[in-house]
């Protein structure tokens, strides 16, 4: 049985444990090693020792991480009046504003050129091709805009993103866009006897045929026509559906009930 005591010949006047609660104080009151702590590395944003000039060299923004006007503004470029976060690069200087956005852990979406000569406002040349960059850890999405003439070339960015590839492809066929440095410059939809480039505004839609590799093609008079209802055309639906006529002619529907 568990003995306790009054006070201790030292004259201290506490009460004296022992037996089994002494040796219950005596576990309690030896240290107990300390739990391992997981080791969190700040980042940029978080780090107190980085102040916010550092950060805007960087292209970041503490309050809003999404934000690249800095980003634009640590590459020296102009942003453009656009929808989406655009930034104008003069031609000569892609490449290497795309190496300092790899470097920064940006990569490469997609690329498409546009044909601005039947645009309602003018615009500083009649083509301009947009890269569409964007950092998987932050979140950050950025337009690449740069304007070309017709016959300008531009300098290839498989140098700097492989998957520029393909989307470089699809532009140099459907827009005409010509890119320096490409390892396989060829057409990627249409047949290598098409003479033009079906994406641009000139292209005479009306008239010719466009052609596909694989044999599809499409007619726009007869696709016009399916859909205004004089003839079927591509569609295989006729307009008139639209406009409350022909309704003798319903395809057939599921019987009520489900299938028989």
């Amino acid at each position: 049985m568990d003995a306790v005591t009054g006070s201790g010949g030292d004259g201290s006047g506490g009460e004296k444990l022992t037996g089994r609660n002494a040796s219950m104080q005596s576990s309690q009151s030896q240290p107990q090693p300390a739990r391992p702590v997981a080791e969190t590395r700040p980042t940029p944003v978080d780090d107190p020792s980085v102040g916010r000039h550092s950060l805007a060299a960087q292209g970041l923004n503490p309050s809003d991480p999404r934000d690249v006007k800095p980003l634009m503004a640590a590459l020296g470029l102009t942003e453009d009046d656009a929808a989406e976060p655009t930034a104008i690069v003069p031609a000569e200087q892609l490449r290497e504003v795309a190496t300092q956005l790899k470097a920064r852990g940006f990569m490469l979406m997609d690329t498409v050129g546009i044909d601005y000569s039947a645009y309602s406002s003018s615009r500083p040349k009649r083509f301009a091709v947009l890269h569409n960059v964007y950092h998987p850890d932050d979140h950050r999405r950025l337009f690449l805009r740069v304007w070309l003439d017709d016959g300008e070339a531009l300098d290839s960015l498989y140098p700097v993103w492989k998957s520029a590839n393909y989307l470089e492809r699809e532009v140099y066929d459907l827009m005409g866009v010509e890119f320096v440095g490409h390892p396989d410059l060829r057409k990627v939809l249409t047949p290598d006897d098409l003479e033009g480039h079906p994406l641009r505004k000139d292209f005479p839609l009306g008239e010719t045929p466009t052609l596909f590799r694989e044999g599809r093609f499409l007619d726009p008079a007869a696709f016009r026509a399916g859909l205004s209802g004089q003839q079927r055309g591509l569609t295989g639906y006729r307009g008139e559906l639209r406009r409350g006529q022909g309704e003798d002619r319903m395809p057939p529907v599921m019987p009520e009930g489900g299938p028989k």
